[in-house]
């Protein structure tokens, strides 16, 4: 058996804290794992600065309810059900997940969980597990599942490491060179074709 693993954000769907940082005008919002690898030191980052300005959950929510799945995401996730099982593995969180999830037909979502205070003011998070994605990747494979992970960042690498095969999408220049092993394609029909090539089993686009 073969499944598919894939990265939300940047793959699928927009990244929320850019969205959320265009919205509110906030700069440093804009910082993702693909300009900072360390997750930890991004969050608290994060979480420092929606402190300072006083955004609660509800606000960054009001965002997300406005977004839409990248063009093509939709169809590209249909074509890719029809022929793998597929499980979006991410570093986002449930809380801000539901409304973009629901668009994409509700694929299984392995994410992290906040931590609000009754005003909806963020106070932490909860990782599922130290390098998740890896992880998870190497625990489908503790059930025979041979996998192929697709993603853009740097926090993606160690996933895509892990699979039988791992293939960049949207990724920017500095990760593509830093991870060179790597196939880098833009688009989904080309995604597609390396998820082909990188199959164990005769599929047709």
């Amino acid at each position: 058996m073969e499944l598919a693993c894939l990265d939300l954000e940047g793959v699928l769907v927009p990244e929320i804290w850019i969205a959320f940082a265009e919205e509110t005008g906030i700069e440093a919002l804009k910082a993702t794992t693909r300009d900072i690898p360390d997750y930890d030191v991004l969050m608290k980052q994060r979480l420092r600065i929606l402190d300072e300005h006083g955004l609660t959950l509800p606000q960054i929510q009001e965002t997300i309810s406005r977004l839409a799945p990248l063009e093509g995401a939709v169809e590209f996730v249909n074509w890719l059900r029809e022929r793998f099982q597929v499980v979006i593995l991410s570093d986002t969180f449930y809380e801000f997940s539901q409304p973009l999830m629901r668009q994409l037909g509700f694929p299984t979502l392995l994410c992290h969980k906040l931590e609000v205070d009754g005003q909806g003011r963020i106070t932490g998070y909860t990782l599922r597990q130290r390098d998740p994605k890896r992880q998870s990747v190497r625990a489908f494979q503790l059930l025979n599942y041979r996998v192929i992970a697709t993603g853009d960042s740097y926090n993606d690498t160690t996933m895509l490491t892990q699979a039988e095969s791992g293939i960049l999408f949207h990724a920017p220049d500095n990760v593509i060179q830093e991870f060179p092993q790597f196939p880098a394609v833009h688009t989904y029909e080309d995604l597609k074709k390396e998820f082909i090539k990188a199959s164990v089993r005769d599929l047709t686009l």
